[in-house]
């Protein structure tokens, strides 16, 4: 049996990508990934991460990885919402891999709805098993959560060498909310500003006010 896991990384920022990947397993290898120390991306270090990836690649049938820009999250979100984005980038993976189970965590308050939603844009009308902190449940998640966080953490170095020190990305952050009112003062808010976050539109009313 053929096991999807999909997660992704980069969600809340208002800086840089959003990730999200799918790695697929046969189910036999599922429990070697415990043994090797896959857990949730969130509860490894970096250097952890990095080193467990090579080996879950390895492991895996295959892999999955979709960067999405900040400039892409903005021109979508014209027309659809963060959750709809996740989801049909999600039932792509699940179209392309046709895997015999899919694990991914939820990111609908209602498991049971994204993972009906899920069904309805794949097309798979079984197998698929959505809930909230699904990296704690499924390793295949957790394997895919250190993809996606991965692939992040390394987008986000190249963003930094061009851009500078911006901080974690997060809105929360005093260093990126700063990089964020410089970039509007100066009139030149670069691409990897996701201009339709609340964060963002906040600071411009402001400057505004």
């Amino acid at each position: 049996m053929r096991v999807l896991g999909i997660d992704e990384a980069g969600r809340g920022p208002v800086i840089g990508p959003m990730v999200i990947a799918g790695v697929i397993f046969e189910a036999e290898i599922i429990p070697k990934l415990v043994s090797i120390g896959v857990k949730d991306s969130k509860k490894l270090t970096p250097r952890a991460r990095e080193r467990l990836l090579d080996k879950i690649l390895a492991m895996a049938e295959g892999s999955y990885v979709r960067v999405i820009s900040a400039a892409e999250i903005d021109e979508m979100r014209k027309t659809k919402n963060l959750n709809q984005i996740e989801a049909e980038e999600m039932a792509e993976m699940i179209r392309r891999s046709l895997p015999d189970e899919v694990h991914l965590g939820s990111v609908d308050v209602d498991e049971r709805r994204f993972g009906m939603e899920i069904m309805r844009l794949s097309g798979i009308a079984r197998g698929i098993r959505s809930v909230h902190h699904a990296e704690d449940r499924f390793p295949a998640v957790a394997a895919a959560s250190i993809v996606a966080k991965t692939t992040r953490d390394r987008a986000i170095s190249e963003l930094r060498k061009e851009y500078g020190d911006f901080g974690s990305g997060y809105p929360s952050d005093p260093k990126t909310r700063a990089f964020v009112c410089q970039a509007l003062a100066e009139k030149k808010c670069p691409p990897i500003i996701r201009a339709s976050w609340k964060t963002v539109v906040g600071l411009k009313g402001l400057q505004l006010s």
